[in-house]
């Protein structure tokens, strides 16, 4: 009498792993996932200023460049204010980097301000103050990598490049793969993938680069995937295998309170709100240890975001 629960659990899990399987093996070259994705983009996609037209290219740099590791929440305000400022490459080359530090307010990891000021900079030098079009340029401009140099081809241009983000990344990991999170850092597997789901058409490959951002940033979420609402849910390799968990290495979490990111940003805090040179007694009231002030202080002017000045003065760079 106990063979026959036996069988029958064995034959469902076989079915279910079939499934899955067979999910991932159409998912592979995308087709089966195109329409639907794309679709529930064009219906739930966010009015986000940097995908309305009159953003342009540079728009489109500047929000990708704020992006990185930061929520759209905290982006918002700083990016309208940017923009209202340096509407043009030109107008932020024009200006000072400490100028750029400054405006980046507390967007986190500073070193991004800096690296489009130089992007700034490239660009009018090198085209004239337009954003360049073509990816091998994109990519060759300071600070801009695989990722930002495909973003920005594919959102401002509407090119054929796969974009994978931490979110898009997920997506794939789950839709495809069946794993619950993608490996930490990006693999040349995931990359394959990607090139493999990429549709031909250009301007559907536009769309579905912005789709699965979309879809992994609103239902495909890292802590709490809302599988209900997903269009894909039925072809998605992952909920077909009963959603495992996650059994690869830990999954890198980030720290802030007490770290040394924690006080340089009290210490640029200060610097950004100066109008003159600030002295060593103002930056030493930030935090009490003074090795860790005296670490981060340093790492800040071995990173461009501070430049020393005689008599134990600083200020943001001039150059």
């Amino acid at each position: 009498m106990t063979s026959t629960p036996v069988t029958t659990t064995a034959t469902t899990a076989a079915t279910e792993n079939a499934s899955a399987a067979d999910a991932a093996a159409g998912a592979a070259d995308g087709t089966a996932l195109h329409g639907p994705v794309t679709d529930w983009f064009d219906e739930h996609a966010r009015d986000l200023p940097w995908r309305r037209p009159e953003a342009g290219a540079w728009g489109v740099m500047v929000s990708e460049f704020m992006l990185q590791q930061t929520p759209v929440s905290r982006v918002l305000p700083v990016y309208e204010q940017w923009l209202a400022r340096w509407p043009r490459p030109a107008d932020l080359a024009a200006e000072a980097p400490g100028e750029a530090v400054r405006a980046w307010g507390r967007l986190g990891y500073p070193r991004r301000a800096l690296r489009l000021h130089a992007a700034a900079s490239a660009i009018q030098e090198r085209h004239g103050g337009d954003v360049p079009r073509e990816h091998s340029q994109l990519l060759a401009l300071p600070g801009v990598g695989e990722y930002t140099a495909a973003a920005v081809a594919s959102f401002a241009y509407g090119q054929r490049h796969a974009v994978l983000d931490t979110n898009v990344r997920r997506v794939f990991a789950r839709a495809v793969a069946g794993r619950q999170f993608p490996p930490n850092a990006t693999t040349a597997a995931e990359r394959k993938l990607a090139r493999q789901l990429l549709p031909e058409d250009e301007n559907l490959a536009a769309r579905w680069a912005a789709a699965t951002m979309e879809l992994g940033a609103l239902l495909c979420t890292a802590r709490a995937p809302e599988c209900g609402r997903c269009p894909i849910a039925a072809r998605c390799a992952w909920r077909l295998a009963g959603s495992p968990a996650h059994d690869g290495p830990a999954r890198r979490t980030q720290t802030y309170a007490g770290t040394d990111r924690q006080v340089r940003g009290k210490l640029l805090a200060v610097l950004r709100e100066a109008v003159t040179p600030v002295p060593q007694q103002a930056l030493d009231a930030v935090w009490d240890e003074p090795v860790q002030r005296a670490r981060a202080l340093d790492g800040l002017v071995s990173d461009g975001l501070v430049e020393p000045l005689g008599g134990g003065r600083y200020r943001l760079p001039l150059t």
